[in-house]
């Protein structure tokens, strides 16, 4: 079904942040939301290299929604002089509001599809992933979404910093609202479909640009789908990460756990990787094991007799280095067979170390609160500290060391 070109811009929809039926005209199938700022450069390229891509997959059952945030390059310009060769196409101009996640809503609400989705419009996410999204949904997921950390994903040329800026973003979303950020492994994502009537009638209070945390938080999504996808360095414009969007992101969490007031809804298809845990627990045990014979070895009198803070130091590490190399071939072997070069293995022993010593001040933490406050006796909660800490520890190495972050 072909979408009638205009000239005339979108007019912006007011009130809550909603998504309404499906109105009974115009109706197509896959509905795409561009928000831009600032991307003059960028726009025609983009519209090009998409519309390509969707006519080749879903002919004229299509429409892509440019949102721009009234740009002063005039983005929302360019892009309305592009629809009498692309009729698929549709521009916003917002001058009120400002906010990639609102815009996308905002995009989502005049839109006629009955599959909503959105990218960005600087190229850094490959149009060419889109079919693969497609096939997701057209298989029967409420949400596909382009991961970084799957196999296939994967980031250009990050710096160290953002990279690590990027984790703890997810380890921190994982602390604050497992239920949510534990559903997919790059909640970061801002390149995603969804079902339309999976986010029907769902007021949505976005903050800053993760909006896949509202989809996920607030709509009604049951089966999930990833598909990885290589992020790509832009090739005109500037970057608009700031720390400001770090801060953004931390508000949104805290926000969106307060309001919804759980952890997170699972889906019924969503399980805990039960087998996994438990040869992970037992790997855990055989570091015990490890840990007690170095530890006398070096601080016993009768044989090295070391000091003890420096034998528990090295037998500590010795026993994690135990616990990886075991890991890494048995409890995630299905992840680290298709990363066996030696950087990617120390990179992951150099994450499965900074966990680990995470869950060893989270455990005494833990000691601490349950014995002074709780349950006063010393065993039970040291039980409850490790029972705690092997939870941590396994979780966040499954979200983060064992995951496919590199390509060449």
């Amino acid at each position: 079904m072909n979408v009638n070109s205009s000239q005339t811009l979108l007019t912006v929809p007011t009130g809550p942040l909603q998504i309404s039926d499906l109105r009974p005209t115009n109706n197509v199938y896959f509905s795409l939301v561009i928000p831009t700022y600032k991307e003059r450069d960028n726009i025609q390229n983009v519209v090009k290299i998409l519309s390509q891509t969707l006519d080749e997959f879903i002919p004229g059952d299509y429409e892509l929604i440019v949102v721009d945030d009234d740009s002063p390059d005039l983005t929302w310009e360019v892009a309305q002089s592009l629809t009498q060769e692309y009729p698929q196409l549709r521009v916003m101009r917002r001058q009120q509001e400002r906010g990639l996640s609102s815009a996308v809503i905002r995009g989502w609400q005049v839109a006629n599809g009955s599959v909503l989705g959105v990218i960005d419009g600087d190229l850094q996410h490959p149009p060419e992933i889109l079919t693969q999204l497609l096939s997701q949904i057209a298989q029967g997921a409420d949400l596909a979404v382009a991961s970084r950390h799957v196999d296939g994903g994967g980031v250009s040329s990050w710096s160290v910093v953002r990279r690590f800026l990027s984790r703890g973003a997810q380890v921190l979303g994982l602390m604050i609202l497992p239920g949510v950020l534990g559903r997919v492994s790059d909640p970061m994502s801002g390149y995603f479909m969804v079902r339309r009537n999976s986010i029907v009638g769902a007021l949505l209070n976005p903050v800053g640009y993760k909006i896949l945390l509202e989809v996920i938080g607030r709509g009604n999504v049951q089966s999930i789908a990833e598909v990885g996808y290589v992020f790509c360095e832009r090739q005109e414009g500037e970057s608009k990460v700031t720390w400001k969007q770090y801060v953004e992101y931390i508000h949104h969490l805290i926000r969106l756990r307060l309001s919804t007031g759980r952890l997170g809804r699972w889906s019924q298809n969503s399980s805990f990787p039960i087998g996994r845990f438990l040869r992970f627990g037992l790997v855990g045990l055989s570091g015990v094991f490890v840990d007690m014979a170095v530890l006398y070895l070096l601080s016993d009198p009768s044989t090295l007799a070391l000091p003890l803070t420096r034998s528990k130091i090295i037998a500590g590490e010795i026993a994690i280095f135990n616990n990886f190399l075991w890991n890494d071939a048995w409890t995630f072997a299905d992840v680290s067979m298709r990363q066996q070069e030696w950087h990617q293995r120390l990179k992951r022993f150099v994450k499965f170390n900074i966990i680990c010593l995470a869950g060893l001040v989270l455990n005494v933490l833990v000691l601490n609160l349950v014995f002074n406050f709780l349950i006063p006796n010393r065993y039970i909660a040291n039980l409850i500290a490790i029972a705690v800490a092997t939870i941590w520890n396994f979780w966040v190495n499954l979200k983060l060391s064992w995951r496919v972050t590199d390509v060449k």
